[in-house]
């Protein structure tokens, strides 16, 4: 039965032979096990019970779930998910047992979408691209841990951050050739600080004090002689530079003053 999935694997005889069919097998069989061990969890947990045989926790291409006794034939049609995973239930936690299965889970349906890859023939590019679908996909570990939601709001505020400094890094860029570089937040608060800012200013030196630059002060640029100050040196503040529109430094004025 070439490509069939017997009963233990996952229901009636499926035949998945693209990136696609195998990818929907993955989806399927995947959203069985959360359905398991999240809405129906309770069901799960009754039919694990620790008196019986060893268990397997299998997930169907038609997004259902059951708890059953492994396959007979070896090898088995299939790989086979973590075996017994019922005797563990009572000796721990609840949510960590569940996390336990959870990652079993992730595992085995690695193992069967790979499977069909070898067995159908996909090469390097369309392993590449059955992995990079699934990676796209939270785990059922992350799932059920509930750090998949705590990923996706982190990596919604990194980039709202992300879009907020980049709109206020074009404001400063276009306001004046360079009118300083940053005004730094605090020591704790400088996640935000860019590497390509220190790597870029990292050899400058003040022209008034000849020290270098530091992560955590604030700079100015001359717009005539484009040297960089820092701003105690010159006396500019953060605030009073948004407000100058062509900063010309010590020197520079006083050379003017001159030769008038």
């Amino acid at each position: 039965m070439e490509g069939g999935v017997g009963a233990a694997g996952g229901g009636a005889q499926y035949n998945p032979r693209t990136v696609e069919d195998v990818f929907r097998d993955f989806n399927g069989r995947r959203a069985g096990l959360i359905k398991a061990l999240t809405t129906d969890v309770e069901d799960f947990y009754q039919q694990c019970d620790p008196e019986k045989e060893n268990l397997c926790l299998y997930g169907f291409p038609s997004e259902q779930w059951e708890v059953n006794l492994p396959a007979e034939e070896v090898p088995p049609e299939l790989p086979e998910p973590a075996l017994g995973i019922n005797f563990a239930r009572d000796g721990m936690q609840e949510k960590d047992w569940l996390s336990l299965v959870a990652v079993h889970g992730d595992a085995w349906l690695l193992a069967v979408a790979f499977y069909f890859g070898a067995r159908f023939g996909f090469d390097k590019a369309d392993r590449k691209r059955l992995f990079t679908m699934i990676n796209e996909l939270p785990t059922i570990f992350e799932v059920v841990t509930g750090s998949a939601k705590k990923q996706s709001k982190e990596k919604s505020s990194v980039s709202n951050h992300s879009s907020s400094k980049s709109k206020s890094n074009s404001k400063v860029t276009s306001e004046s050739q360079a009118k300083y570089v940053k005004a730094l937040q605090p020591k704790d608060e400088d996640e935000g600080f860019d590497e390509e800012d220190e790597d870029e200013h990292g050899e400058t030196s003040c022209g008034a004090c000849g020290e270098s630059y530091g992560a955590d002060e604030f700079w100015i640029c001359c717009d005539i002689c484009e040297k960089w100050f820092h701003g105690k040196c010159v006396k500019i503040t953060p605030a009073r530079a948004e407000h100058i529109k062509q900063y010309k430094c010590p020197s520079c004025s006083s050379n003017k003053r001159g030769r008038s």
